[in-house]
C-alpha cells in the first residue's frame, strides 16, 4: 500500500513538472516502477497465501521484498527530482552509488525470490491447474528479472566513447542496436526502431499475474483435468513467447516499427 501511496506525489510530479530525462516526462518512470512494483508485492502476498508450511521463507522474503522495492522506487524518484536518469548512470560518483546499491538490492531480491519458486514447487495444491501456474508463474518471473541484467553491459559505443574521452558517464541500456532515448510506444516508450530489452523483462516479470489469471478466469468452470492441461500449454506458450521476444530484443528488432 505504502508503494500504491506513492502515486500520488508522483502524479503531481507529472502534471506539474514539465522536463523531460531521454525523450520521456520525468516522471513517467518512477510512476511506471511504482505501479508495477506495487502490482508485485499484492500478488506476492496472495501467494503468501498457499504456502502456510513455509513461515520463515515468507518472512524473509516479504521483508526483503518490501525494503528493496521501496528503495528502488525512492531512487528512482530522487533521480527524477535531480532531472536525471537512474538507471546506467555512472556520470559522478554520487550517480554510479546509486545505481550500484539498485543493481545490488535486485539482485538480492531477486535472489531470495527463489526460495518461493522453490517453495512453490514442492508445495501441493488441491487445485493442480493453479499449482502450476503459480510455479511457473514465479519461476518465469524470476527468469524475467535477469534479464534486467543483460542491460547492465555497456555498450560497444559506450565504451568507445569512454576510450576517447578517458571517463564513462552511462554503462548499459535497455536498447540494443542504438542509444535509449529513441521513438518509443506511447505509455511503456518501447523503441519502435531497435530492440528493447525492457519488452522480455516485462513478459517475464508479470508471469505471475498472467498464468494464475488464465487459469482462475479464463479456464474457470472447466473440468479439472482440462483446466491443467490447458494451464500447462499456456504456461508453455507464455515461455515461448517470453523466448521470442527475448531473441527478437538481442537481435535489434523493435516489437512494433510504426511509421
Amino acid at each position: 500500500m505504502f508503494l500504491l501511496s506513492l502515486l500520488v506525489p508522483i502524479s503531481l510530479g507529472l502534471l506539474m513538472d514539465s522536463r523531460e530525462i531521454t525523450g520521456a516526462p520525468a516522471w513517467l518512470k518512477p510512476g511506471k516502477f511504482a505501479t508495477s512494483t506495487a502490482i508485485y508485492t499484492l500478488t506476492l502476498a496472495w501467494v503468501f497465501s498457499y504456502l502456510p508450511e513455509w513461515p520463515r521463507t515468507r518472512r524473509i522474503v516479504g521483508r526483503t521484498t518490501a525494503a528493496v522495492l521501496v528503495l528502488e522506487v525512492a531512487i528512482i524518484a530522487l533521480q527524477a527530482a535531480r532531472g536525471t536518469t537512474s538507471h546506467f548512470n555512472v556520470g559522478t560518483p554520487f550517480d554510479a552509488v546509486l545505481f550500484s546499491v539498485m543493481g545490488l538490492a535486485i539482485f538480492t531480491q531477486t535472489f531470495t525470490s527463489v526460495a518461493v519458486a522453490v517453495a512453490l514447487w514442492r508445495q501441493p495444491f488441491a487445485d493442480p491447474a493453479l499449482g502450476y501456474a503459480l510455479r511457473f508463474g514465479m519461476t518465469l518471473t524470476i527468469v524475467g528479472a535477469f534479464v534486467g541484467g543483460l542491460m547492465t553491459s555497456p555498450t560497444a559505443a559506450q565504451l568507445e566513447a569512454a576510450e576517447a574521452s578517458g571517463r564513462i558517464a552511462v554503462a548499459g541500456a535497455h536498447t540494443v542496436g542504438a542509444p535509449d532515448g529513441g521513438p518509443g510506444l506511447p505509455v511503456t516508450g518501447w523503441s519502435t526502431e531497435y530492440g528493447d530489452l525492457r519488452v522480455p523483462h516485462f513478459m517475464g516479470l508479470h508471469a505471475l499475474q498472467a498464468l494464475p489469471i488464465l487459469t482462475l478466469f479464463l479456464f474457470r468452470g472447466l473440468k479439472d483435468q482440462t483446466r491443467l492441461r490447458l494451464t500447462l500449454v499456456g504456461a508453455t506458450l507464455y515461455a515461448l513467447v517470453f523466448a521470442a521476444l527475448l531473441l527478437q530484443a538481442l537481435t535489434g528488432r523493435p516489437l512494433l516499427a510504426l511509421g
